[in-house]
């Protein structure tokens, strides 16, 4: 009976490349952000009027940065974030100073650099691949995997890549704000001066290189298929 009525299950067999897979899978992937993401709630826009007050503020007092700036106009019945206020601050030239180019070339031996890639699952779940990466012969000394990516999971992975009697002098990231206060204390505890680049410059570096080959490579792969706990891996 079964023979009967599954006897013609060969002819809805198709064979496809894997390169083919993969292409739906991504065409998949932006259609359901797409979907995700038909309704944006953006933040209200600043008026001309604020715009000019903040300037005129940091041109009249120097000293003051976005959160000085910020509690005067709360005082004034404003409500801005600090993000906003220092987005709108008068830049102050300062006295020029060595580039990313140069720091690397100087302290090539004595740098990591630490960052995230992230790779979608066949379901469209987001994988976080935290990736730490010592300079001096561009090799990864620690790569870990999470759905849930928390200042305390960094932290351990932290701890796990590098001892505190072989500490490298320099750490270099981006401006994620999941490095929250324990990243900050583990790094001072293990004696690691950080340092914070702009998102064009760290885009420039050998990192960004690294990170692009290797999200392009684990997307073309069975990474996809991996199945990922909140602290795993």
């Amino acid at each position: 009976m079964a023979r009967r009525i599954l006897g013609g299950w060969r002819s809805a067999l198709v064979i496809l490349k894997p390169g083919t897979v993969i292409a739906w899978h991504r065409k998949g992937f932006r259609l359901y952000w797409k979907w995700k993401s038909r309704h944006p709630v953006g933040r209200p826009s600043v008026s001309l009027e604020i715009i000019d007050l903040i300037h005129w503020m940091s041109l009249a007092n120097r000293g003051w940065g976005a959160p000085r700036i910020q509690e005067e106009l709360l005082k004034l019945r404003f409500q801005l974030s600090q993000a906003t206020v220092a987005k709108y601050l008068v830049r102050h030239r300062r006295p020029p100073s060595q580039n990313w180019r140069t720091f690397l070339k100087n302290h090539l031996q004595s740098l990591v650099s630490t960052d995230f890639f992230v790779v979608p699952t066949i379901m469209f779940r987001l994988l976080f691949v935290f990736v730490i990466l010592s300079h001096d012969r561009r090799r990864p000394i620690h790569l870990a995997v999470t759905a849930n990516p928390t200042a305390e999971w960094m932290t351990r992975q932290l701890f796990e890549a590098l001892r505190w009697d072989s500490a490298p002098r320099y750490l270099h990231r981006d401006r994620y704000a999941c490095y929250g206060k324990e990243f900050h204390e583990a790094t001072k505890w293990l004696g690691l001066h950080r340092g914070r680049s702009e998102p064009l410059v760290f885009c420039e570096s050998t990192f960004w290189q690294f990170l692009r080959s290797a999200g392009a490579f684990c997307l073309g792969s069975h990474f996809f298929r991996w199945r990922c706990a909140p602290d795993a891996y």
